[in-house]
């Protein structure tokens, strides 16, 4: 067991032990936080991310200075590439581009459960299913939560739909209004490229208890090597109580929605 335990801390990045021990969460002596995150898978998961962050997409960012460096905020913004590469790819940004690191924790969509290890590994590196009362406890809590109002629909579209955006829920609308949390919108640029979903099959999907299984024209969900960028916007602020009319909600989510098209329409331009 030792020499298992050993073997397995030799594949955690050294750079990347020293930036989760600064990552401001209050951590216990066993490494783990009170939502039961732990230090050690935090470190085996963005030892994976680095590689696909800095050599196999070669991600470029801008505008991280608006992700504010402590306190709760609301990273918002589109989602595209069959098997959300872009949420990794806005997790590492703001572990290795943000000082100190922070953990964007995401709220993951509900067929995680049935998937399995997948929801234990996934709480353990600080992901959630996306339930609202996870979401207000953590941004009371001062976190920084990742959010995908497209969900699984986003994931979901094909190649040639890539840049587009389908209906956003207003749940993190309310969620934002109910806890004060400023908005930080994101747009993605690449994701699609590099898994160019041509048909997802649903039937399938619902065989494996996942919503759809993406295929490309090599068939396998593997990604290809093209550069991402992740582009991040200034905070948007909104004034409320959560507890508004429909309409009014839907207003303040279609003006997050234009800034994150503006910001995807951006980020081709500096590819």
């Amino acid at each position: 067991m030792r020499y298992v335990r050993a073997r397995v801390t030799l594949l955690v990045d050294s750079e990347i032990e020293r930036r989760v021990a600064r990552i401001e969460l209050p951590w216990s002596q066993v490494g783990v936080d009170p939502y039961g995150v732990e230090k050690t898978a935090v470190a085996r998961m963005m030892t994976a991310l680095k590689l696909l962050y800095r050599h196999y997409f070669r991600v470029k960012v801008s505008g991280v200075e608006h992700v504010p460096a402590r306190g709760r905020a609301m990273l918002i913004g589109n989602h595209s590439g069959g098997v959300a590469i872009d949420a990794g790819m806005v997790m590492a940004s703001c572990f290795f581009e943000l000082e100190p690191p922070r953990l964007a924790q995401g709220m993951a969509e509900k067929f995680i459960e049935n998937v399995p290890f997948a929801s234990t590994w996934a709480a353990r590196c600080g992901q959630f299913t996306g339930l609202p009362e996870h979401a207000v406890r953590l941004l009371n809590d001062g976190r920084l939560l990742m959010v995908f109002p497209e969900g699984a629909r986003g994931t979901a579209k094909l190649f040639t739909q890539r840049d587009s955006l389908v209906d956003f829920g207003t749940g993190f609308m309310r969620l934002a209004l109910q806890t004060g949390t400023p908005i930080i919108p994101f747009g993605v640029v690449g994701a699609g490229e590099a898994l160019p979903t041509v048909y997802n099959s649903y039937s399938l999907g619902k065989a494996f208890g996942v919503p759809y299984v993406p295929f490309t024209p090599w068939l396998l969900p593997v990604p290809v090597p093209v550069q991402m960028g992740v582009h991040f916007g200034e905070p948007m602020v909104f004034e409320g109580t959560g507890r508004e009319d429909d309409e009014v909600v839907r207003g303040h989510v279609d003006r997050v929605k234009e800034r994150i098209a503006a910001l995807i329409a951006w980020g081709h331009t500096q590819q």
